[in-house]
């Protein structure tokens, strides 16, 4: 679920601080970086804050719809944590290609999809995957945010960074704990070479 948020986010907002002329664009750039300066813990008690039983919006459990201690606030703590990754992977990308060619289609008839589908993604490919793999190594291995608004139970409540702790100190599980943890090591060795392999297409495509 992450991921794809942030994708779409992620090359919206990068496209608007390259392309656009907008007041606050200074304020959104700060927003964008306030994941690497805030520590995820805090993420998850403002989260809690805001969607608690006596937070400022809790009042939507009353409608049924639960946020914190659930998928919803996993969801958002882990979106907020990763938030800066595909931003800060496109924005420099497309400040290299320039507009020439998107001024080329317009010219030429294309409308603005066609001119993002044909020319504008094409041209960030390689930024846009690095993000995505940025993305979903912070996103597999989030622990601080997360555990402050996950219920702990499998089926919806629970990441593997999580069961990997539940299983070590509250069931005294330890091969179960060392098995989920191999298994997060593997998925970031995976990840990691992936990188690698990016980062090596992208500076041959340069």
């Amino acid at each position: 679920i992450t991921v794809p948020l942030n994708v779409v986010f992620g090359i919206v907002v990068a496209l608007g601080l390259v392309r656009g002329r907008f007041p606050g664009k200074s304020i959104v750039q700060a927003i964008v970086d306030l994941p690497f300066a805030v520590s995820p813990v805090i993420v998850g008690v403002a989260l809690i804050m805001l969607w608690g039983t006596d937070g400022w919006f809790g009042g939507v459990e009353n409608l049924g719809f639960r946020v914190v201690f659930g998928l919803p606030g996993m969801v958002l703590a882990t979106v907020f944590v990763t938030l800066p990754f595909i931003v800060r992977e496109v924005e420099p990308v497309l400040r290299e290609i320039g507009t020439e060619q998107e001024q080329a289609a317009a010219t030429l008839g294309a409308n603005r999809w066609q001119i993002f589908r044909r020319i504008t993604l094409p041209s960030i490919r390689w930024g846009l995957s690095y993000g995505i793999v940025l993305t979903v190594a912070r996103a597999l291995g989030e622990f601080g945010a997360v555990i402050m608004v996950a219920s702990g139970f499998a089926g919806g409540g629970q990441t593997l960074t999580l069961l990997v702790h539940s299983r070590y100190l509250d069931d005294n599980n330890v091969y179960g704990a060392y098995s989920a943890a191999t298994l997060l090591m593997i998925v970031s060795v995976i990840v990691l070479v992936i990188m690698t392999l990016l980062q090596k297409k992208q500076e041959v495509t340069k």
